[in-house]
Formats: C-alpha cells, structure tokens, sequence
C-alpha cells in the first residue's frame, strides 16, 4: 500500500509538505519491478485541492497496473482541519468517475473495507472506501499494531492494549508471554464496537492521529 493524493509535483509539496514527488514514484516503480503485487494506491481527495484529479489518476493507475483505491477522508488528522462540509464523499467520487467509465459492482467484498468496481468491464478495477458516509464496521476485521507495541482494534479506538509491556517483562517466560499475548489479542478483537461513532453527536476523536497509528 502507498499513498499518492496527486500526480502533480507542486500539489505534492504542498500537500506533503515535502519536494519527494519523483522519490516516490520511483519508490512506486520499485515495488512493481520487485514484484510487491497486487500494488495499491491509497487517494484521499480533498475539496479544492486536488478533487480535480480522480480520473486523471485512475487512467494513470490502469496504466500503471496499480489498484487505486479513493479513501474518504477521515477526522485522523493532527491539525484537526477535518470539516465534514469539506469532505468527498464515496457518492461523489463514485459519480466523478461513472462520468468517465462505466463501473459495475465486483461481486463479494467479504470485509474488505473498498467497495470495488470494474473498470469498463475490466479486469481493471478501482475501490472506494466510504469511512465515514459508507460504513463497513460490521464486517471489518481489521486491527493495528502501532510502532510503539500498542494494539488497536479500531481507528477510531480511544483505547489500545499494550503488548510491549508483556513483551518486555522479564519475569515471565517466552510460553507464558506468548500465552499472555494471545489473550490480549483475543480481548482486544472481542471489545471491537459495532460502530465508529462518527456519525455520532458524542464522537470524540481518537487522541493519536494517523501518521502516529499507522496507515
């Protein structure tokens, strides 16, 4: 998985706040070449930034052989600009490029968290993944392992089971850390809630934002 919001230069310095646009597509033309498949484009569009380029990057994306997945984006920012009046929603994005392709439903999503769609037919396909207007909580299986050894069963979780302390308490043995480990991951998966909250007039924002939990 990589994340790329656009395939203009300037936009990317100033999204990323970093002059890295050619490193990273020549990252991604590593990750083809070495054989990393299926190779996956993370794309959050954001109003008045870059919503101009969705089918300008899902041609890119076909030709490129990538999986180009559109991700709502979701209130995990660290400088809490998130608004919702400025969100790109599935149906928009859905609409923008069902202007310029045909897209029919691939059959069976399971719980994956991308609705995907061929592309005229296929075999190319394109996913869109409604966070936030579209969710898919009640099949999501789906937990994080932050680089810290904190256990997330949900994004939006403001709670994480600590697994480094278990891993680094010299008193127990390496069975009885395992054993330790597998009950933590078993009662993290089991306490998942039904739902985000998003929606929600109570939703609080999860403390960590994206780039500290991992995407």
């Amino acid at each position: 998985n990589i994340s790329l919001d656009t395939l203009h230069p300037d936009r990317f310095l100033e999204l990323t706040k970093r002059d890295r646009f050619a490193a990273t597509m020549l990252g991604i033309a590593a990750a083809k070449d070495a054989g990393l498949l299926p190779l996956k484009i993370n794309t959050v569009l954001m109003r008045g930034q870059n919503d101009d380029e969705a089918i300008e990057l899902v041609k890119w994306a076909i030709e490129l052989g990538a999986q180009l997945r559109f991700i709502e984006q979701m209130p995990l920012d660290a400088g809490d600009a998130w608004t919702r009046s400025n969100l790109i929603t599935a149906d928009e994005i859905f609409n923008q490029l069902n202007s310029e392709y045909e897209l029919t439903p691939v059959a069976d999503r399971g719980s994956s968290p991308a609705e995907e769609f061929y592309i005229n037919g296929g075999p190319a396909t394109v996913g869109i993944i409604g966070s936030v207007t579209r969710s898919f909580c009640a099949n999501c299986d789906r937990i994080r392992l932050t680089s810290d050894g904190q256990l997330r069963n949900c994004l939006f979780s403001n709670t994480e089971t600590d697994l480094r302390s278990i891993l680094r308490n010299g008193r127990l043995t390496e069975s009885e850390k395992r054993e330790d480990i597998v009950k933590a991951f078993g009662a993290s998966v089991k306490a998942k809630l039904p739902g985000h909250g998003i929606n929600n007039p109570d939703f609080v924002k999860p403390v960590r934002p994206m780039s500290a939990i991992g995407g």
